[in-house]
């Protein structure tokens, strides 16, 4: 009998596995078909389940449908991402709510006192921007459920997406993620990915 192999090992079964990892890929062209506002609920409604500190949930997500609303964003897209975020039929701003805490005793209400222990902006911040990165890679996760490629894009003036779009600086743009279904030549060469004998440690 044969050793069993890494994808044998896992409960999730290998197609579910290539779609969500093994196959999917970061895309970089879309075709026009749109990305409905039902299936960014759907999305939604699978990843909201993953950890976060105090169940704190600071993850926001800014839709840009219109022309007009693509037509403020591009200009503080790096020239190398603006020509595929001006096609996408979906564009989201993903940002992380400085502000979070104010929810926590609804949240995370066996610890109502919690909002409390975030009063000291900087600080709270750092823990919005770490939780909302956390919901990010959920996202993008979630995105390939869906059937969909994701494009996330870091090349841009975040500080100008933040003004732009969060005037009162109560959230804080993180990332930007291109989504829809993926379009002719849609991938780049897959790069390396370190392997787990390089990666993993044991004491």
């Amino acid at each position: 009998m044969s050793a069993p192999t890494t994808a044998d090992l896992l409960a999730l079964d290998r197609a579910a596995q290539d779609l969500l990892f093994r196959a999917a890929r970061t895309a970089n062209t879309f075709t026009d078909e749109p990305v409905t506002d039902a299936q960014v609920a759907a999305i939604h409604d699978l990843i909201r389940y993953g950890p976060t500190a105090y169940n704190g949930q600071p993850l926001r997500v800014l839709l840009l449908r219109t022309a007009a609303a693509r037509e403020r964003l591009l200009p503080y897209v790096s020239s190398s991402n603006r020509a595929k975020t001006a096609s996408a039929p979906l564009v989201a701003v993903l940002a992380a709510d400085v502000d979070f805490h104010e929810r926590l005793p609804e949240l995370y209400p066996h610890r109502p006192q919690a909002r409390d222990w975030l009063g000291d902006r900087p600080a709270r911040a750092e823990q919005a921007r770490f939780s909302a990165t956390l919901q990010i890679g959920y996202l993008l996760v979630g995105v390939r459920a869906a059937g969909l490629a994701a494009g996330p894009m870091a090349g841009f003036d975040a500080a100008g997406v933040t003004r732009e779009f969060f005037p009162d600086g109560r959230y804080e743009a993180l990332l930007l993620l291109n989504v829809g279904h993926p379009g002719r030549d849609a991938w780049e060469q897959r790069l390396p990915r370190l392997s787990s004998e390089e990666v993993v440690l044991t004491l």
